[in-house]
């Protein structure tokens, strides 16, 4: 195992210990009843959902989910350790908006810079530390662990195994036809099949007759009905693909979103202000046969408008495809009666940028990368149990136009982070909470950088529709993504360790997002906090789009100055 990083120094040192000072540590009661647990992660979405106040998408099978749910307006995909800690305050976040070092992350409880996982090539056990997952420690309490899809990112981030045998109890199961996605697939205007970005298919007449999703649910359903007929309980963990690109789905889902109807992203020019190094120039996009034909100049040249709302357009189809799969899978555990007994948790690696600041993909530490949809549904805490002979989650075709909305569910405007899940998920089961991870972690195979979540789930807070914490500046959450360069070049988007020079991190708390890009040694896994590259700072009440920075403004570097000790 590698040696543990340098000591980022006392300053921070003494800021990660306020940051940890401030969480409220909540023990969960004892089940008297073994719960199961149905973890659902779905690939780059963003909270384009109704629940989340989206008036265009059509999800009505997670909105449902999202009723008898506690939702977390504000949780974030990934973070920065503690011990970066420069003010701390509350946010719902992803830790990097890449599918690799998120997903490891969120998995693990430990944040990108304890995984020392930036990009795909990579296995934290052997590169970092052997640190248990969250399916690991449920299997070591009893339970059968099972995982569906694309849970772990494939490949060496996994051990090219998703990390069996550790985290689960049977090989992991992939669909047959993911193989297809990035192949020629799709059918042209010319009548021909090409690799597109835009992919809405006859299912017919795509390879095996199918989609990865499709095959997925199927599979997790067929488990479910194994599962009811043992006298353990379950974990299972079920990865939809969509609606990352290629957007490959049925396509009458296009019919639910006419263009005409497609509205633009609100700001999509790249900001005067903001540092070249905090642009992404979505590269992987531009692979795509259907961008290529555009000739778009790299790395700021602009997507043609039709076919900017036609990339939404097929976004979110996808979404609404992905929402038919959930909603099969939720009427599934329904009918087999397992819905009140079962903990089901809802989430996303990361966002996905459609537009904003001139960007087309993740890879950045703005919100639409970094925000995610987050919901736990407890039964009996976060819902009623249903009446005999009544279905909590019947399935709600999102082709029907008249279907009655669904009234939203209990919210918290908390800032929140995805590293939680681990804690929060252990403790609604009724299983002892990992511990706080100490700084530093390496030699500790089992603790977690998260907070513990469950005082959301307090029957006090539960009375009210909305949860506003008591004290929301008390809110923070961290991310950061590394660059090979100042500049945007080839490799921005997703550099591989050794090429990556500069480090960004970022604090969203309630009032701003303040981002510092600082040099970074990766063959020592060391950010140099006096070499600073470039700052962005967003007051996100005045300028929720994250559009103007503040960082070289007088009135920005008044309030940087407010934030020093």
């Amino acid at each position: 195992m590698l040696p543990p990083p340098p000591n980022r120094g006392l300053f921070f040192l003494v800021l990660g210990s306020i940051c940890a000072a401030l969480e409220f540590v909540a023990q969960a009661n004892s089940a008297t009843d073994t719960l199961n647990v149905l973890l659902i992660i779905v690939d780059d979405l963003r909270p384009s959902l109704g629940c989340y106040g989206d008036k265009l998408v059509r999800s009505p099978n997670i909105d449902q989910l999202a009723s008898h749910s506690l939702l977390f307006q504000n949780a974030f995909a990934q973070a920065v350790p503690p011990e970066h800690c420069v003010v701390c305050v509350l946010g719902q976040h992803c830790q990097q908006a890449v599918c690799a070092p998120s997903r490891v992350s969120f998995l693990t409880g430990r944040r990108p810079d304890t995984t020392r996982l930036y990009d795909f090539n990579s296995y934290w056990r052997v590169h970092a530390g052997n640190f248990s997952t969250i399916p690991q420690y449920f299997k070591e309490n009893g339970y059968v662990t099972m995982s569906v899809g694309k849970v772990f990112h494939p490949g060496i981030s996994s051990n090219h195994s998703d990390d069996s045998p550790y985290s689960w109890s049977f090989p992991p199961y992939h669909p047959s036809s993911e193989k297809y996605e990035n192949t020629k697939t799709c059918r042209g205007q010319d009548g021909e099949l090409h690799a597109n970005l835009l992919c809405p298919v006859d299912v017919e007449d795509v390879p095996e007759g199918t989609l990865p999703d499709k095959q997925s649910t199927e599979q997790a359903i067929q488990l479910l009905k194994k599962m009811k007929t043992l006298a353990r309980p379950f974990f299972l963990a079920v990865g939809y693909h969509k609606p990352h690109i290629p957007f490959r789905y049925p396509k009458e889902f296009q019919k639910l979103y006419p263009l005409e109807n497609i509205t633009l992203a609100p700001d999509p020019q790249v900001p005067d202000g903001l540092p070249p190094v905090a642009y992404n120039p979505w590269m992987d996009i531009r692979q795509r046969e259907d961008v290529q034909a555009l000739n778009i100049s790299v790395p700021y040249g602009p997507i043609p408008v039709d076919f900017q709302r036609k990339i939404r357009q097929s976004y979110f189809a996808s979404v609404s495809y992905v929402d038919t799969q959930v909603g099969s899978l939720l009427s599934a555990l329904d009918d087999l009666q397992l819905a009140n007994s079962t903990i089901i948790a809802f989430t996303s690696d990361h966002g996905w940028a459609l537009g904003e600041h001139g960007e087309w993909a993740k890879y950045s530490n703005f919100d639409v990368t970094t925000r995610v949809p987050l919901m736990f549904y407890v039964p009996g805490r976060t819902a009623s149990l249903p009446e005999a002979g009544k279905k909590l989650f019947p399935y709600r075709d999102p082709f029907d136009s008249i279907s009655e909305p669904v009234d939203p569910g209990r919210q918290t405007m908390d800032l929140v982070e995805l590293v939680s899940l681990f804690p929060t998920l252990t403790g609604l089961a009724g299983l002892q909470v990992p511990p706080r991870c100490p700084i530093p972690s390496f030699h500790v195979e089992l603790c977690r950088e998260g907070k513990n979540l469950l005082k959301h789930f307090q029957s006090h807070h539960l009375e009210e529709d909305l949860y506003l914490p008591a004290n929301p500046r008390e809110s923070v959450a961290y991310s950061q993504y590394p660059r090979p360069a100042d500049f945007p070049q080839w490799n921005s988007d997703k550099p591989t360790l050794r090429d990556i020079k500069i480090m960004g991190y970022s604090i969203r708390t309630i009032d701003y997002r303040y981002t510092v890009w600082v040099g970074f040694t990766p063959d020592e896994f060391l950010a140099n906090f006096s070499d600073i590259h470039a700052g962005e700072l967003y007051f996100v009440d005045s300028d929720p789009l994250q559009d103007h920075n503040m960082y070289n403004d007088s009135h920005g570097e008044e309030f940087l100055l407010s934030l020093m000790p």
